[in-house]
């Protein structure tokens, strides 16, 4: 399989989102060997927008590891997401997942959209 690993990362995740993805993993059935993949499509308000599954690692593949949870991505959407930071919030309002993308113009207010 050919993955791509490079030094400087992709994606990288706090330890909050890290504890969180485990937490998730956990649950899934079939979750053994799967990872955190993070893409974007287009679609959202603001024309693209960020999407999250487990998945297993395909060729071509950036993988980096975070806090002991594999994060894996695409090469397409590598180039709208490199030096994000995702971090998770455990709060009544706002909480959840929150991605920091330097290389967005512009986000929308659902923060699950933008546009680069």
């Amino acid at each position: 399989m050919d993955t791509v690993n490079h030094a400087d990362p992709v994606i990288s995740l706090t330890l909050s989102a890290a504890e969180q993805v485990r937490a998730m993993l956990a649950k899934e059935q079939d979750g053994a060997g799967k990872r955190l993949r993070v893409y974007v499509e287009k679609g959202g308000c603001s024309g693209m927008q960020y999407g999250m599954v487990f998945d297993q690692q395909r060729d071509g593949d950036f993988a980096g590891e975070f806090h002991g949870v594999g994060v894996l991505t695409d090469p397409i959407s590598a180039a709208v997401l490199r030096g994000c930071v995702i971090d998770f919030k455990d709060e009544l309002t706002g909480g959840g997942f929150k991605i920091s993308n330097p290389n967005a113009r512009q986000s929308c207010g659902c923060g699950k959209s933008f546009e680069a």
